[in-house]
């Protein structure tokens, strides 16, 4: 590959850093070949095997990085030319994804290839997606039907209270207490991201008997947060476009009755609110990956008023990219959660993780920056509570421990309080990888309201507060599940809800609610990631594994 290193001045000047990146994927593809007979590079063994946690998504979006950095060299078609490699011939698979994707990251310094590390992790594997996309049509997944899928019968089920997607049913209760965690490393650590599928004919989300699933809108491109406004407008953050979506009304089949693009041109957005608190809010708050802005509006606007204004910066790179937002109840603090950068990785060694892994404070012009809770590894979805104006989020936790290790959760945000991440997890537990470190705060974990299983990838939630379900619904959460990478067999893929009190507290349990997502061990066709209360009370649920919004009614008696 040193022949890339004789490529003319005046090439690599015109081209700069968009060629250096079509340059090391046409080094990635073109050593392919030489996968099939021995190590891809030296890509280690883990890397060969490593599963790609988002096969099949986004493939647009891969296709706009590769239009972005490739196409000066390559070609619209791919073809490329010279001294630089074609891209949709038969060698560019003869590397796993695995590979692929540590080499983008790792470079090769001696060879003139960068380390491509500082772009996000996921548009790397989105890269990746679209170069496997060039290659021929492979026939099996995209064919799968509900009775093609292969469920791992001979799998022996899980310990209780642990369970995976062959168990998953609406309607089926939950509770994992501190007692029913093993040891770290009980079982390996497994890599087993979804192969993504179109919805085969006949799948259809399942609910509880009284309940019905009606899709509420489809094609869009990665929906994510979903949150309602306070005249009844929906608004969805379409992060991989950078663009917040709103959509109005409901049909009498169960569809948008309109939509429009309220905003454009953001940085992987993710959360949204509105401010003031109340019924006139006279901005739309947005999370960007790296930043707080808002956009003037009134009710009823379908497009924003005006350009984004910047409130506050935040800290960006790394893993975790999303960031909630959330008003107290009388408008005078703005909470937004930011997720760790890593896994693991110590604070004290790693300045990456500043301001990480906390829900930050703010007052709502950005000033008086706070952490008002810390060692919260993910925080992805945060809501008040509208009986108490309590803060509760809900939280990803830690992987590479096991199957059963560590519980995602969602509880309620104490000030001041202390989380566990990274030493600590679930109250008194050490993390091994951190053995000896920190003994002082042993005894200020905070314990989780809701332990959840391990590795379900807990996104957004919401309270209850419409009138259209039964009344023993009303002031419960309702939750997200992503969907599992790092359990063996997968778990997840669903909507739970977790029953409260009268007095607005959690018992522990939660409850599978919709499921059906998971076609078998290898396959699924959806993944749950946003809920909020529509205005007529039905509940709306964004799924970016078929880029669709689900409507969640009820049809029974009250």
């Amino acid at each position: 590959m040193g022949l890339y290193a004789n490529m003319s001045s005046l090439c690599r000047a015109k081209f700069g850093r968009n060629l250096a990146l079509s340059l090391l994927l046409g080094f990635l593809l073109d050593a392919a070949a030489s996968a099939q007979t021995g190590s891809f590079h030296d890509a280690p063994a883990a890397a060969r095997i490593q599963k790609n946690p988002y096969a099949g998504q986004n493939k647009a979006s891969g296709k706009a990085a590769f239009q972005r950095y490739c196409v000066a060299c390559h070609g619209a078609s791919a073809d490329g030319s010279g001294l630089i490699p074609s891209l949709a011939g038969e060698k560019a698979q003869g590397a796993s994804d695995g590979e692929l994707f540590w080499f983008i990251t790792r470079g090769d310094a001696d060879n003139g290839m960068p380390a491509w590390q500082s772009l996000p992790e996921k548009q790397r594997w989105e890269i990746v997606n679209y170069l496997r996309d060039l290659g021929p049509a492979k026939p099996g997944a995209a064919q799968l039907s509900v009775d093609s899928a292969a469920p791992e019968r001979d799998v022996p089920p899980p310990k209780a209270p642990f369970t995976d997607y062959r168990f998953e049913k609406p309607g089926t209760v939950r509770r994992i207490t501190l007692s029913d965690l093993p040891a770290p490393l009980s079982t390996k650590s497994a890599g087993n991201g979804p192969d993504l599928v179109p919805r085969p004919q006949r799948a259809w989300p399942k609910v509880p008997a009284g309940f019905r699933v009606q899709l509420y809108a489809s094609g869009l491109d990665q929906p994510r947060l979903i949150r309602t406004a306070p005249n009844g407008d929906v608004f969805v953050a379409e992060s991989n476009l950078g663009e917040i979506r709103v959509f109005r009304g409901i049909t009498a089949d169960g569809r948008a009755q309109q939509s429009a693009t309220f905003a454009t041109g953001l940085n992987r957005p993710f959360g949204i609110n509105f401010y003031p608190t109340g019924p006139d809010p006279q901005w739309v708050y947005v999370g960007n990956t790296n930043s707080v802005v808002r956009f003037p509006y009134k009710n009823g606007d379908l497009g924003a008023r005006g350009p984004a204004e910047h409130i506050a910066d935040l800290p960006a790179g790394g893993g975790h990219w999303t960031r909630d937002l959330q008003f107290t109840p009388d408008g005078s603090k703005l909470y937004v959660s930011v997720g760790s950068a890593s896994n693991v990785n110590d604070p004290d060694t790693s300045p990456e993780e500043k301001n990480r892994a906390d829900v930050l404070e703010f007052n709502p012009d950005g000033s008086a920056l706070r952490v008002f809770a810390s060692g919260i590894r993910n925080c992805v979805g945060m809501a008040i509570q509208p009986m108490t104006g309590a803060l509760w989020c809900s939280v990803n936790e830690r992987d590479a421990l096991g199957d059963d290790l560590v519980p995602d959760y969602i509880t309620r945000v104490q000030e001041g309080g202390f989380y566990g991440w990274p030493w600590w997890y679930m109250g008194k537990h050490q993390d091994p990888r951190h053995q000896g470190k920190h003994p002082e705060l042993r005894d200020k974990v905070v314990t989780p309201d809701v332990l959840l299983n391990p590795h379900n990838a807990s996104l957004e939630l919401t309270f209850y507060d419409g009138k259209q379900f039964p009344a023993e619904y009303r002031g419960d959460i309702f939750a997200a599940e992503h969907g599992s990478w790092n359990r063996s067999v997968r778990v997840g893929y669903e909507l739970i809800r977790v029953p409260l009190d009268q007095s607005g507290q959690a018992t522990g349990a939660y409850e599978d609610f919709m499921t059906g997502f998971a076609l078998d061990n290898g396959h699924v066709w959806g993944r749950p990631v946003g809920v909020t209360v529509a205005h007529d009370g039905s509940l709306l649920v964004t799924d970016d594994g078929s880029n669709s919004i689900w409507r969640i009614s009820y049809t029974g008696t009250l």
